[in-house]
């Protein structure tokens, strides 16, 4: 029983790391990302020996199974608390009059608005920048200043220009 925790738990170790590894390469943090991998390797080494030396038993190979898709959520769920990176929120509001770009601007964020034509008259549109980390909160202050317009959030891959690129740091 003792063989099939310790199967499991280096497996979550090893996704986990895996997991992360792979969100450093997609966001550009190579030396991380290969740092990462040789712990990875190590840990995957480990396990698989462990696995194949008790292949006699079925359950070990379960364990292995459970291991890894505990891992994957484990390893995901880390990458969430870590929240690297940025994010853009495009937000559409059906009325042009409100001043909420500045109230945004004056919680820090960078924003950029136009007038826009919509199906149903004129809209406000925002497009506005900030950390991952921060996502959560500029949601609730659009939430609170203007509960019914549209949001849309993507991650942009590269910046170039602007002042925010002043202020932020490398992926």
């Amino acid at each position: 029983m003792q063989l099939i925790f310790i199967i499991i738990g280096i497996n979550v170790v090893y996704v986990s790391i895996y997991t992360l590894r792979m969100i450093f390469v997609i966001k550009g943090q190579k030396f991380l990302a290969a740092l990462l991998s040789v712990v990875e390797v190590f840990v995957y080494m480990t396990g698989l020996g462990i696995v194949l030396k008790n292949l006699d038993n079925p359950w070990n190979l379960a364990a292995y199974c459970v291991g890894f898709g505990l891992g994957i959520y484990i390893g995901s769920v880390i990458e969430e608390y870590l929240a690297l990176g940025y994010v853009t929120v495009q937000v559409t509001v059906d009325c042009v009059e409100i001043e909420l770009p500045s109230k945004l601007r004056e919680c820090g964020y960078g924003v950029t608005s136009w007038l826009a034509d919509g199906k149903d008259g004129p809209r406000l549109m925002m497009q506005v920048l900030a950390k991952r980390s921060n996502e959560r909160k500029l949601l609730q202050i659009l939430d609170k200043l203007c509960p019914k317009a549209f949001v849309v959030s993507y991650e942009p891959k590269n910046f170039k220009g602007g002042f925010w690129v002043r202020m932020t740091k490398p992926f």
